[in-house]
């Protein structure tokens, strides 16, 4: 919960945001496959993530959390593959300098 907290706070920190749809990415490319390595090591049944890119919007920032330099934020629905069809998951992603991601979140809520 206090990470959802900090994940609020930090995007109403960013009154100079650019929203922007940006289908294949850097930072969405970055986020997906950051993604599917921290999916695969929880749950090996999982063979891909892929991003519904009419939903993916990338929040271009200038701004830290702590000492911690923010870059991008990319928000949008995932589907997690894996033996069967999954549906739709809330999804995500900080980066930080040189593209780094910093937190890849996944949520059916």
């Amino acid at each position: 919960m206090k990470l959802r907290h900090l994940i609020i706070g930090a995007v109403a920190m960013f009154p100079m945001a650019a929203f922007a749809q940006v289908p294949g990415a850097p930072e969405t490319d970055a986020c997906r496959a950051s993604g599917l390595i921290a999916l695969k090591e929880r749950s090996p049944t999982v063979k891909d993530v892929s991003l519904d890119l009419d939903s993916v919007r990338v929040v271009k920032v200038n701004s830290k959390i702590e000492d911690v330099v923010i870059k991008a934020i990319v928000i949008g629905e995932a589907y997690i593959e894996k033996q069967r069809t999954g549906k739709p998951q809330n999804f995500l992603c900080i980066l930080g300098d040189k593209g780094k991601v910093l937190l890849t979140i996944f949520s059916d809520q």
